[in-house]
């Protein structure tokens, strides 16, 4: 009896591995994905951070010291060129102008005084009634007198410029920056009051790569021409929004920053609306132009440290080739530059898991239209 459950139990295994056998599922290939390139005319842009300033901006401090009285413009407000900013107490510096007025006066007085002693006994001295020693002490009293005349007027010419300097007006057309004092304080000719910026032309400064602009110098030949031929610059602004005025970039600095290796370019742009604002960031985009470009999703690249390369598919495998290639901006796709040609087939997706060598697309699915 217990040898006939085992023979039964046995059966039953049997039949549950035969069964189990049967169910398994077929190993099936499945192809990767692959395109076929072809050559195409793109506009590649090229971004850049960049920091957003008025062209003339200007640091406004004071040039003579003094008690601030009144400040005549808040933040943000649009200025001309002329405009009262600030006034300094101006009672000192009135005071040292009607001072040196009366110098001058007292001056003229003199000079005037010797001027007649002087001639008087250049008269005599015709006449020989006085010595010649007589004459020139005169001609030299009178030439100090001359001489006082002019330092008093020059003191004049300072005691007036003290007082207008009380007065501080704007030397440009701009948007004031933030007020840094009160009426009532201290202020002297280190003092920083606002800065005003000079915003009817928006200047953006970015860097670029050594190497980069050493590319671009070498297929223009110079740094002029380079700047003569760079494309109008277009500026985005945080949030993605597209300033609707184009830039042109105007100025390339010939010193390159020991810490980064860069340069700094300074593009140019518009801003008759004033909806630029100094200090705001943004991103300085330039196109380049290429002509019968092989176009190739992100996914192809495999990328090793300093190199990246595709997957070429001969006959039905996978060869690899090192190319050269540049961003597209959208994300999505690359231009091969170099290392591949029009009508190679290569993988399109999933690339990082392919091996030299590998069967990458399966015969019997190619004829099925699969790729």
């Amino acid at each position: 009896m217990e040898r006939r459950i085992i023979y039964t139990v046995a059966a039953l295994f049997a039949a549950l591995v035969t069964f189990s056998c049967r169910q398994a599922p077929e190993e099936k290939h499945t192809s990767f994905e692959t395109i076929t390139l072809a050559p195409a005319d793109l506009e590649i842009p090229y971004d850049f951070s960049a920091a957003i300033a008025g062209r003339n901006d200007v640091s406004i401090m004071p040039q003579t010291s003094g008690q601030l009285m009144t400040v005549c413009v808040a933040p943000g407000q649009k200025v001309r060129k002329g405009d009262k900013l600030f006034v300094i107490d101006s009672r000192k510096a009135d005071q040292m102008l009607k001072a040196v007025q009366a110098d001058l006066s007292a001056a003229l007085a003199q000079c005037s005084s010797a001027e007649l002693e002087y001639k008087s006994n250049k008269n005599l001295y015709e006449k020989k009634i006085v010595s010649e020693y007589m004459l020139n002490t005169s001609l030299n009293d009178y030439n100090r007198a001359l001489a006082a005349v002019e330092q008093a007027k020059a003191a004049l010419r300072n005691a007036q410029l003290n007082l207008d300097f009380c007065t501080i007006t704007s030397p440009v057309d701009g948007v004031v920056g933030d007020i840094n004092n009160n009426p009532g304080d201290q202020v002297s000719e280190m003092t920083l009051l606002t800065v005003i910026s000079g915003n009817a032309e928006m200047k953006a400064s970015f860097s670029i790569a050594e190497n980069l602009l050493k590319e671009l110098v070498e297929a223009t030949g110079s740094l002029e021409s380079l700047v003569a031929e760079l494309p109008e610059a277009s500026l985005i602004l945080k949030g993605g929004t597209e300033y609707p005025y184009k830039g042109k970039v105007r100025h390339i600095s010939g010193v390159v920053d020991k810490t980064t290796g860069s340069l700094t370019l300074e593009a140019f742009f518009p801003n008759p609306d004033g909806y630029l604002f100094s200090g705001i960031q943004g991103t300085v985009r330039l196109m380049s132009s290429y002509e019968d470009v092989l176009v190739a999703p992100v996914s192809s690249l495999v990328r090793v440290q300093d190199k990246a390369f595709v997957y070429k598919v001969k006959d039905n495998c996978a060869q690899s080739a090192v190319v050269e290639f540049a961003e597209l901006g959208n994300g999505k796709d690359v231009a091969l530059l170099s290392g591949v040609s029009e009508g190679d087939v290569i993988v399109a997706s999933g690339a990082v898991n392919v091996y030299e060598g590998q069967q990458v697309v399966f015969p019997e699915e190619s004829r099925n239209g699969k790729k």
